[in-house]
Parts: structure tokens; sequence; C-alpha cells
């Protein structure tokens, strides 16, 4: 799949001269002085950390994969241009953070319409697994589905730090650096929300009669 490039709109200004490639502060200076020419390098910098992040939170491209991708990018632009962004973590940690927020949301709202489980990617053939590893494939496939909508039930902040720690390996200091709270409260939500994810699909197996391995 090609990604469009977003239409990253800053405001006109900025300094001539700018010399490439930037640091991330100096890219970050020059969002915020409205140089409407960086935008082009802000997407190269970031798209890969955005588009990951976006596929782990689906577990695929969805149809909308490229919308996603601009609605972060426009949510980063406006963050950086207010100077919401503190700098205490790296940009594409920040960027990271955004996706998985804007990620969460579209989950939740797709929960809501009860359509989570009718997006279903168009089967590739040529990953399809053996006979043999069929129905280890589909149990595999369906316990994520599981997990995650039960992550999308959960208290947003706690389905975010336990996605952060648990599914894209941050640190607690460092997710406490891109959610604006304290280690200690990073912590008690990363370890309320697996409480709580656990919980869930305990209750999930319980209801199908299913013991949890």
């Amino acid at each position: 799949m090609v990604l469009r490039r977003p239409d990253l709109r800053l405001l006109e200004g900025g300094s001539e001269g700018d010399e490439l490639p930037r640091s991330d502060e100096a890219l970050i200076d020059a969002v915020q002085r409205g140089d409407h020419r960086v935008a082009d390098e802000l997407y190269d910098r970031l798209i890969e950390v955005v588009d990951h992040t976006l596929y782990r939170v689906f577990g695929r491209r969805e149809p909308d994969h490229d919308d996603l991708v601009q609605n972060v990018f426009e949510q980063i632009v406006r963050t950086l241009s207010r100077r919401s962004y503190a700098r205490a973590c790296s940009l594409r940690t920040w960027a990271s953070t955004i996706a998985s927020h804007v990620g969460f949301n579209a989950l939740r709202a797709r929960k809501r319409e009860r359509r989570v489980i009718d997006r279903s990617p168009e089967t590739d053939y040529e990953a399809v697994p053996p006979p043999a590893d069929v129905e280890r494939a589909v149990t595999a496939r369906s316990e994520l589905e599981e997990l995650r909508a039960a992550l999308s039930d959960m208290k947003p902040e706690q389905a975010q730090a336990v996605f952060l720690h648990d599914v894209l390996g941050h640190e607690l200091a460092e997710i406490a650096l891109m959610l604006h709270v304290s280690v200690s409260a990073a912590q008690s939500r990363l370890v309320r929300g697996r409480r709580e994810l656990y919980r869930r699909i305990d209750r999930a197996d319980n209801l199908r009669g299913r013991r949890p391995s």
C-alpha cells in the first residue's frame, strides 16, 4: 500500500537558508515558526512509527488507514504548533503516543458501531498457512480480536498504558513522559489496566465455557 503524504497546513512564515536534514529540535522549531516547507520532512521523519503504531492497534491496515494517518499528522502539527509538546521524549515517541490515541479512538468508535468483527481484510492467499496450522492461526486471530475488543472497552488511560508498555515496549519512565504523569501514576495505570484486561478476557472465556490455558 502506498501511503499518501498528508496535506499538512502550517502557518506561512519561516526563515530562509534552513539546511536538511534537521534535528528533531530544529524541525520542531520550524513547525512552531509556521514554516510550511517542512511538511514533507516531518512526514518522512515520522511516517514509519505512525504507520507501525496504527498497524499494531488494528492488527492490519484498515481500508481507512490513510485517513487515520492523516488524522495523526494533523494532530501532531496542531500539538507542535500550540507548543503542547514539552520535548521531554523524542519526537518519534511523541508521534507514537498520538497515533495510539487516534487508533484507540477509532477502534472504540467501530466497537460502538458493532463493526469491528465485520471489518475483515481481503484474504492474502500467499500468506495462508499450511493446513496443519490453519486451526492454530484461526484461534490466534480470534484471540487477538478479543484482546483488541477488550482494550477498546477499557478506560482509555489504562488501555493506552497497557498498549504502550506491553505491545510497543516502552518503559514506564518513558510512558510517564508521554502521558504527562508521574512514573508511579503510569505504573498504577499499567497494573490496573492489566488487571482489568485479564478480568474481561476471563469473563469472555467463561461465557463461552472456555477456560484460559
